[in-house]
């Protein structure tokens, strides 16, 4: 490991966050970039162990000085949204920012380069809605601009294997786990402790945020190059994602059942409401329409790989509830799951 130096990006986001940690935990020396401005709730408390660079990863004169010296690459960095107004900037950030990590990971000689992907990049076809890693991309109307942006990262990524980069990608479906309360997964535990009153029909996968960062380690460490895993604890319907966690708070579960014809106009309302009053969307038209589909993730092959298995769902949600409640007695803090 003396001789190892692992180059991390999003280190300080939710994901990152739990991989770093678990890399500190086993002595590796690693450089995390950050954004100016980058909360630090996360990472606060390992933030010295840390070499920190302020990069962005659409910025090539600051990367290079990040590489100098890195063995490996962890590419966490992403942006999530389903606002039009957003796509621009995910597209330079999703899309060019994991370009400019391949190129120069090609350029300084990187050994390998995991880089986190989504479940999205597998496409949607409502005719397809078993999915596993074999899954061809199919262009529609069912893809999210994230989708399509997540995607199009992924193939970067093999272009640089296709260049000689060995190369491992993650693809996991909804992440939970305690982080921020505002974003992300957390935001759903938030919601539903406030009285979330609306359950979507719809179903898909969830995985332990800690599941993930262990999955990504032992692929770190492996000889594994030119693969990508699909990182799904279990297949779930919404309905029951969102009474489970209903429960685990100890407050009402939802009990509006949202169809396809219902999210149609739920999304129409939002869009207006923001037009007219400026309101933050609840739903968008993206995320309305991915509450109500039904897709199932095929986790096999992410089980073949020696010294991995997944969490129970149940104890997910138990411990993140358990530190939600603990959270909002503190002003709704940032928080991590113990490993």
């Amino acid at each position: 490991m003396s001789e190892t130096k692992i180059l991390l990006t999003g280190a300080t986001g939710f994901i990152g966050a739990y991989f770093l940690r678990l890399l500190l935990q086993k002595g590796y020396a690693v450089r995390a970039i950050r954004r100016s401005g980058s909360p630090m709730d996360l990472v606060r408390d390992v933030a010295g162990q840390v070499e920190w660079l302020e990069a962005d990863v659409t910025d090539l004169v600051a990367l290079e000085e990040a590489f100098a010296g890195i063995t490996q690459v962890c590419h966490c960095a992403a942006m999530v949204s389903f606002h039009p107004r957003d796509v621009r900037r995910m597209m330079q950030i999703n899309v060019e920012g994991t370009a400019n990590i391949v190129n120069m990971s090609l350029d300084f000689g990187v050994r390998k380069l995991v880089h986190v992907s989504s479940i999205a990049s597998l496409g949607r076809l409502k005719t397809r809605p078993n999915l596993d890693e074999d899954a061809r991309w199919v262009p529609g109307p069912g893809n999210s601009q994230y989708a399509i942006s997540k995607y199009l990262s992924e193939q970067e990524v093999w272009r640089g294997h296709a260049e000689g980069l060995p190369v491992a990608i993650v693809n996991p479906s909804v992440v939970l786990g305690s982080g921020f309360w505002n974003a992300g997964s957390g935001r759903m535990f938030g919601q539903v402790y406030q009285g979330l009153k609306f359950w979507a029909v719809g179903s898909g996968g969830v995985v332990d945020v800690r599941d993930v960062a262990q999955f990504m380690l032992l692929l770190l460490e492996s000889d594994i190059s030119g693969e990508r895993y699909i990182l799904n604890a279990r297949n779930i319907t919404f309905r029951d994602l969102f009474f489970q966690i209903a429960d685990a708070l100890g407050v009402r579960r939802p009990f509006i059942r949202v169809t396809p014809a219902l999210a149609e106009v739920a999304w129409r309302v939002e869009w207006l409401k923001e037009k007219l009053l400026g309101a933050e969307p609840v739903v968008t038209r993206e995320s309305a329409r991915a509450g109500v589909s039904q897709y199932f993730y095929d986790h096999t092959k992410s089980l073949t790989l020696e010294g991995f298995s997944y969490r129970p769902l149940e104890q997910t949600i138990r411990e993140t509830a358990a530190q939600f409640l603990e959270a909002a007695q503190a002003g709704s803090r940032p928080m991590i799951l113990p490993f």
